[in-house]
């Protein structure tokens, strides 16, 4: 379920703003800190769940732009269920650099 939290749409294709999470180069704590600004109950869960939580410090430990990054952009998005998260994924993303 919290892995799902961090997904976007259902297509496991280039989704808008997929280039700022790709490129981005925040950190882990900067990820989190954004993340628990805007959802704390969405972060709490994603924190709570070893997958999830091991999913997303791989995303960001992944170097921007690689193709590395972009396999788990797209392997996440292949969960549809999570496409209520789209606008938390996308805030986080363009703001985790202000923390």
């Amino acid at each position: 379920m919290a892995l799902a939290a961090m997904a976007g749409s259902g297509i496991a294709s280039a989704a808008p703003g997929d280039a700022v999470i790709l490129n981005s180069t925040c950190t882990y704590p900067q990820v989190i800190a954004a993340a628990n600004a805007q959802d704390p109950a969405a972060t709490a869960a994603l924190q709570n769940d070893p997958a999830a939580n091991g999913f997303l410090q791989g995303l960001v430990a992944s170097p921007p732009g690689s193709p590395e990054r972009q396999q788990k952009i797209d392997f996440v998005r292949s969960f549809p269920q999570a496409a209520q998260f789209n606008g938390l994924i996308m805030s986080v993303a363009t703001s985790c650099n202000n923390y």
